[in-house]
């Protein structure tokens, strides 16, 4: 079964996290045997996204969600380490700043998305506005329920201006989570990562898995869809995301545009006068 099948939620689906292996890894026993493979896919995703730079008749909007330590940094450095960066864009979304608390929750996200023959890639997102805001109560139930429906109508917009819309839930359980803390703790160089804030945060985890619960059960579409990726490891969560993005690009037909210009006079005008 195709990746882009295996991990996508269906629409109209009630999502319940615990019937997903945030441990899964397929039929690989470890990364050493999957190298091949997640060399392969990286080499796919270089000419792809290339040749969706070329066709340029669309955008691709990636958005990457989790708790804290799923990896969404790491699969970034993974899916966007293998792309040309004159065509990708990262964009990052964390507290709002005063210009864009003055707007509609969308108005930051909507400036940000790709433009076409751009791959967009969404560290966190608009769903950001029914998660933490949900969680901590920073807006009424009766104002953050109504955006299920308005971030549908978001994305449908998207999708009919040609815009492509992957979503990626990095599904990681919280013993990992706990375990990839003491990892910074213990580790000098990603110490700078720790706040005291993220271990305050573990406490609404329960709470956490239910605002995801909601977002994936309402708002995967069949033209914006969402995947359950596991992702307790790393390497896995990484080879499923960009498989992903392969078979999806690969499916597109994409096409390279005809040459603007008269081939046969340049060859004779500009080649074979420097030959002779």
């Amino acid at each position: 079964m195709k990746y882009v099948n295996r991990f996508r939620v269906a629409p109209g689906s009630a999502v319940k996290l615990k019937n997903f292996d945030p441990g899964f890894k397929g039929h690989h026993k470890s990364h050493t045997e999957a190298t091949e493979e997640i060399e392969q896919d990286r080499t796919k995703l270089r000419d792809l996204q290339e040749l969706f730079y070329a066709d340029g008749r669309g955008s691709l909007l990636i958005c990457l969600q989790g708790m804290d330590t799923a990896g969404k940094d790491g699969t970034i450095g993974h899916v966007l380490g293998a792309m040309n960066p004159q065509g990708c864009r990262v964009a990052g979304f964390k507290q709002p700043s005063a210009e864009e608390a003055a707007h509609d929750f969308l108005w930051r996200i909507h400036r940000a998305t790709p433009a076409k023959g751009e791959i967009g890639i969404f560290n966190r997102s608009h769903y950001e506005d029914v998660l933490v805001v949900r969680v901590h109560d920073l807006v009424p139930r009766a104002v953050w329920s109504q955006r299920y429906d308005q971030i549908n109508g978001f994305e449908k917009e998207l999708v009919e201006s040609d815009t492509h819309i992957l979503k990626f839930y990095l599904h990681v359980s919280k013993q990992e989570q706990l375990r990839r803390f003491k990892d910074r703790l213990d580790d000098p160089a990603k110490q700078w990562k720790i706040s005291e804030a993220d271990y305050k945060e573990r406490t609404f985890w329960a709470e956490y898995e239910a605002a995801y619960e909601e977002a994936l059960s309402r708002c995967s579409t069949e033209s914006a869809p969402w995947f359950v990726i596991p992702a307790n490891h790393k390497w896995f969560r990484n080879l499923a995301v960009a498989r992903i993005v392969v078979e999806y690009l690969e499916a597109l037909k994409m096409k390279r545009p005809e040459p603007k210009v008269d081939l046969e006079y340049i060859r004779r005008e500009y080649h074979a006068a420097k030959e002779a």
